[in-house]
């Protein structure tokens, strides 16, 4: 069956029937039939043995193979494997990859605060074991992995320009905001134009906008200044306060790591 299928797909590439395989991860359904959405390697995760479930289509952003077991390869990669000694050196994995995809940790900066939403340019896309680690500059391998460098220029007010239109876009509906008393979310206290926001990505929306959500403690804004112009330092997790004059303001903080 894997051998009917393309090794490397192009967005609306048609890969193959519903009643044989279910969409993953960069594929769509469509008139009964699993199609490519993005570019990349075709990757197949087998049904378990015994099991009623179909066959698992997903097109993979990476020409690797996921290093988590054998149960996903790559088509092309299946149909060549061959057993490779071990190594002691793996292959680093990036930090910080390009694209955005369902589950993505992203930094984002305010760019438009309304009363429904809030609307953001993503900055960077980290990678979970990236995130929780400290960036060496000896290993950078693109500018996404840079993190301090574009941390400081998307503080800086005087770099808010029309770049932004070349970053992608996303939008925090006020229901996602945070988990608890969404009714009660007024998204002028939670962001303001200038924010640095951590959140992750919940779908990706059409062709103009991803959606975010921040309803976690480890999301939400990680970098502000005040009114005055000032950085601020979390006290709690709906309130900032000025490094230098001291005043509070509100926001939806994120827990500091």
């Amino acid at each position: 069956m894997a051998s009917t299928l393309p090794a490397l797909a192009i967005p609306g590439q048609r890969l193959g029937p519903v009643a044989s395989f279910s969409a993953g991860p960069g594929t769509h359904v469509q008139h009964s039939n699993v199609y490519a959405s993005i570019a990349g390697p075709v990757v197949v995760e087998p049904a378990q043995p015994g099991s009623k479930d179909k066959a698992i289509l997903s097109v993979s952003r990476s020409i690797r193979a996921p290093a988590t077991g054998n149960a996903s390869k790559p088509v092309a990669a299946a149909a060549s494997a061959k057993p490779a000694a071990p190594s002691s050196t793996p292959k680093r994995k990036l930090k910080y990859n390009t694209l955005p995809v369902v589950d993505s940790v992203v930094l984002a900066r305010v760019t438009r605060v309304q009363k429904r939403q809030a609307t953001v340019s993503i900055l960077v896309v980290l990678d979970e074991s990236g995130s929780t680690q400290g960036v060496n500059p000896s290993q950078t391998t693109s500018d996404n992995d840079n993190i301090e460098a574009i941390l400081s220029s998307a503080a800086n007010p005087e770099n808010h320009s029309s770049s932004d239109e070349l970053r992608f876009q996303a939008l925090i509906r006020k229901e996602d905001v945070r988990a608890v008393e969404k009714d009660r979310v007024v998204m002028d206290e939670m962001f303001r134009v200038g924010d640095i926001v951590r959140g992750t990505v919940i779908s990706l929306g059409d062709q103009s906008f991803y959606y975010l959500t921040t309803a976690r403690n480890d999301l939400g804004v990680v970098m502000a200044r005040s009114e005055a112009g000032n950085m601020m330092f979390p006290v709690s997790w709906k309130e900032m306060r000025d490094s230098v004059n001291g005043q509070a303001e509100l926001r939806k903080v994120a827990r500091p790591f």
